[in-house]
């Protein structure tokens, strides 16, 4: 099912075109497909986000530095990075899809998040000594862990979907943005405006966007 019969167009966001792949996975193996519906009990943990098609004509690199204790050498990580992007999770059916009174109800949002993370590593030394595959291990550990470089930055975590009554449509949404940036979170998960929120943040209209359907549990198996 498309976007615009879907309503996601105009209820959401405007007409836009779409110029990355965003694929979306719950559990390893549900993959969000537009108009398809999962169930609740699949879509209460945050799903895996792959975001493809990158534009490498902009880019510029992030150096960290660590020191690699097994050699007592500093060993420099450069990220290659083309620029960032914001993934956004609303339900634009809350708190029913017949009275959605406080559409849209935030569901996630993750800022600088790179368009790539590849990765080549040096050493502080002269004579090009070979890092130890260890000590590689430890900086993707570190980088994943601590910088935010890798899978970006939650500044509203992510909530599960509980669609209480009818069946509700869960967006996920694709922006690209100029520069890594401070985002401020909304006040409330409630009333959330996808377009205003766009605006406020210089964002432009979404790269790609994807939805899904889901209904309370009960109701699902019913069907």
């Amino acid at each position: 099912m498309s976007l615009a019969i879907g309503r996601v167009i105009g209820d959401v966001i405007d007409q836009f075109t779409p110029s990355v792949t965003m694929n979306i996975t719950y559990n390893s193996h549900y993959t969000v497909v537009n108009g398809h519906e999962l169930m609740p009990n699949i879509i209460t943990s945050k799903p895996h986000v792959k975001i493809g098609g990158v534009d490498m004509r902009s880019s510029y690199t992030i150096v960290i530095l660590f020191l690699c204790t097994l050699k007592n050498i500093y060993v420099y990580a450069c990220i290659n990075v083309f620029f960032f992007y914001m993934k956004i999770m609303t339900d634009p059916d809350a708190p029913s899809p017949s009275d959605p009174y406080l559409r849209e109800h935030l569901h996630w949002i993750v800022t600088d998040i790179p368009g790539t993370t590849d990765a080549t590593f040096g050493t502080s030394c002269m004579d090009n000594v070979l890092i130890h595959s260890y000590c590689k291990k430890v900086m993707y550990a570190e980088l994943i862990k601590n910088s935010g470089y890798v899978t970006g930055r939650e500044i509203v975590s992510y909530e599960k979907p509980k669609p209480a009554i009818g069946i509700h449509r869960y967006v996920f949404l694709l922006f690209k943005q100029r520069t890594r940036q401070s985002v401020r979170p909304p006040s409330s998960r409630d009333h959330f405006n996808t377009r205003m929120f766009s605006q406020e943040n210089d964002l432009g209209l979404p790269v790609a966007v994807l939805y899904f359907n889901a209904q309370r549990e009960n109701a699902a198996r019913r069907r």
